[in-house]
């Protein structure tokens, strides 16, 4: 599965790898370099990020399956239980 960004959030992307690699690296790249580093990134880096919280979704989803019987639970046989007494006849 490939990682796609729509044109504006790839715009930011872009810019931000253009501002970081100034103010941290003191390199300055164009629009077409620092895209092809945000395309390398996307295409060896992100699946890792990817496929990590698509495991710890699956471990949330895991828990909150094991919790619907106790969530959802309901008592079978409680009508008698949750009936008025009625008065005894003498």
């Amino acid at each position: 599965m490939t990682i796609e960004l729509e044109r504006a959030e790839r715009e930011q992307a872009v810019a931000s790898l253009q501002r970081y690699l100034e103010a941290e690296l003191d390199e300055h790249v164009g629009n077409l370099a620092a895209g092809a580093l945000l395309g390398f990134f996307l295409e060896e880096i992100a699946p890792l990020v990817y496929n990590q919280a698509v495991a710890e979704v699956q471990e949330r989803l895991t828990q909150r399956v094991a919790e619907v019987d106790v969530e959802i639970h309901e008592d079978a046989f409680q009508y008698w239980s949750r009936r008025t007494p009625r008065p005894q006849r003498r």
